[in-house]
């Protein structure tokens, strides 16, 4: 690992966010799920950057996706992707505002992906992610606005609800 590796930016400016000022209890259960998921996406892959790839953190987030996997398939987190395609079809003006890790990786449209749970924008690209594309991704998902609308009875959150019911 290099001394001055710009991915350990990337983490710690990732651990010095808080979700102290929300009530994560009152999120709907999927989008929280995928929230989470999303940012130990961005941990992972600023992570295997930043460090060796046989070193335990690497190791230890190996782990995780084995069961995140399995997780992913439950209930209706199953239907997550189906309703991020449906709001770019239907509800373009929420799609536009979702974090643009989940407009690109859910997006069928899209060819970025999740790879051995690393981010991949560009399966063609051998370069690596700026540390610029995780300082934007992360200050999304910490938006104030994008986190309201997580809550059950919030604009995603009633979105998402009425999406499962009809899917």
């Amino acid at each position: 690992m290099e001394e001055d590796n710009e991915y350990l930016a990337v983490l710690d400016y990732l651990y010095s966010k808080s979700l102290m000022l929300q009530d994560t209890g009152g999120f709907d259960k999927v989008l929280y799920f995928y929230l989470i998921d999303s940012l130990a996406h961005i941990d992972y892959t600023a992570g295997i950057l930043a460090y060796n790839f046989g070193s335990p953190k690497n190791i230890i987030g190996a782990e995780y996706l084995r069961w995140r996997i399995d997780e992913e398939k439950k209930g209706d987190r199953a239907k997550f992707p189906g309703f991020v395609n449906w709001l770019r079809e239907i509800k373009p003006e929420k799609f536009k505002v979702l974090p643009s890790l989940w407009q690109m990786i859910y997006d069928t449209e899209d060819p970025a992906s999740y790879r051995s749970f690393r981010i991949v924008p560009d399966p063609d690209s051998k370069r690596p992610l700026s540390p610029d594309f995780f300082f934007a991704v992360i200050d999304e998902f910490f938006d104030t606005e994008f986190l309201k609308s997580l809550y059950a009875d919030a604009s995603l959150g009633t979105l998402f609800t009425a999406y499962c019911a009809d899917h």
